[in-house]
């Protein structure tokens, strides 16, 4: 604040800071009052790419195996992730619903094999319920009749990777800010992210505005459960969805979305053919590695696969006339991030090649999972990014 119309001294620090000299060639200059230091750097929020991919990488890790203790090992480290790494933001508390939902395929998959009954033969017959005959032409589909612990294990087996896989992904999303991974995406895929991004955010704006109304009924006495808590609670979300939609669409228009630019007609047909290829080459690149006969086959066309689409991305780009403002850094902690659940990944990989009986336990005998120990160990280099990255209390304000 000045004083008799003279300027407020700067304090010791800022003139110090000011005054810091950097080294450049020919000499040295003095660091401009706005330029970031080392700290900042270091307490800078990590590129949200490496968090998905981090999180695709478990959850591909997650696809390799059926066994139970390696699965829950799995849910742990991204569990510990997202409890240490979690940022204090509405987006973020989207983690429980999807363990939730996680939680809800279980136990769907459970009821279906109970009703349904089960192709796995099993000796150890848990209940038997009432079988409801059916005509000839249903044969092979049975309502009722024996429940066994086999049947029921090899669907718990089964539907626990589809969990691991869900929550893996509501890792992703509680950790990753959307509107910074949209500003990372290529300029062909702008559109298309807008459209991704307004997707994953609406269930977190969601559940928000309804945690927030029941609050403050609770606070007011009034009824927040039942019927007519969930009517009087429904419409002040849906006039607030449809208050950001309208919100939405007016900063879109303001900002020119959709607006491309002219490119020659032979560079559009080559972005076209080499995105389309590419894709198809991922495809059948992938579904070699997934499968015994296409091992031969599988890395050699998903790398030729992924070179041309990126490729394609990288010509379709052209047509996008914005720019990025504050681009995110993928420095050496987005590396380490990604590199984890990389190694996580190829580590489940080669144990299902050398050792697929540890990796995929069988029900029949009934047996108890055994763990196997280096799987377990690499699984646990998942937990790199805790101890990589900065904490949710120090990290920098995340641009929004």
């Amino acid at each position: 604040m000045p004083l008799n119309g003279q300027p407020a001294e700067p304090s010791a620090g800022s003139r110090a800071a000011e005054a810091a000299p950097v080294p450049q060639r020919g000499g040295t200059r003095r660091a401009p009052a706005g330029a970031p230091t080392r700290r900042h750097q270091r307490t800078a929020p990590l590129h949200p790419g490496a968090w998905w991919l981090w999180a695709l990488s478990l959850g591909t890790a997650a696809t390799r195996t059926t066994n139970p203790l390696l699965l829950a090992l799995l849910v742990a480290v991204s569990a510990y992730v997202v409890i240490s790494r979690r940022p204090h933001a509405p987006w973020s508390r989207s983690y429980g619903a999807f363990v939730k939902l996680a939680l809800a395929v279980l136990v769907i998959r459970l009821l279906f094999t109970t009703v349904l009954g089960s192709p796995i033969p099993g000796t150890h017959t848990l209940v038997t319920l009432p079988e409801v005959p059916l005509p000839d032409w249903a044969q092979g589909i049975r309502l009722g009749g024996r429940v066994t612990a086999e049947g029921l294990a090899f669907a718990l087996y089964d539907a626990m990777k589809l969990a691991t896989l869900l929550i893996c992904v509501g890792a992703a999303n509680a950790l990753a800010n959307p509107s910074r991974l949209l500003k990372s995406l290529p300029g062909a895929l702008y559109e298309m992210g807008v459209a991704v991004v307004v997707a994953l955010t609406f269930a977190p704006n969601l559940i928000a505005d309804v945690q927030r109304l029941r609050a403050a009924r609770r606070l007011r006495g009034r009824p927040d459960n039942g019927v007519r808590g969930l009517l009087q609670v429904g419409l002040p979300v849906l006039e607030g969805a449809l208050e950001r939609s309208v919100a939405l669409a007016a900063a879109m228009d303001a900002r020119g979305y959709g607006r491309t630019a002219q490119v020659p007609t032979a560079v559009r047909r080559t972005t076209a053919a080499l995105t389309l290829g590419g894709l198809l080459g991922v495809c059948a690149g992938t579904y070699g590695l997934l499968t015994a006969a296409g091992g031969t086959y599988g890395i050699p066309v998903l790398a030729v696969g992924l070179a041309a689409a990126l490729t394609g991305l990288w010509l379709g780009g052209r047509r996008t006339v914005r720019t990025r403002y504050r681009p995110d850094r993928w420095d050496a902690r987005a590396w380490l991030v990604a590199g984890s659940g990389a190694a996580v990944a190829a580590a489940l990989f080669l144990a299902a090649a050398r050792d697929p009986a540890a990796l995929h336990p069988g029900v029949v005998p009934l047996v108890a999972p055994s763990l196997p120990l280096w799987p377990a160990a690499a699984i646990l280099v998942g937990l790199l990014p805790a101890f990589v990255t900065p904490a949710p209390e120090t990290a920098a304000k995340e641009p929004s």
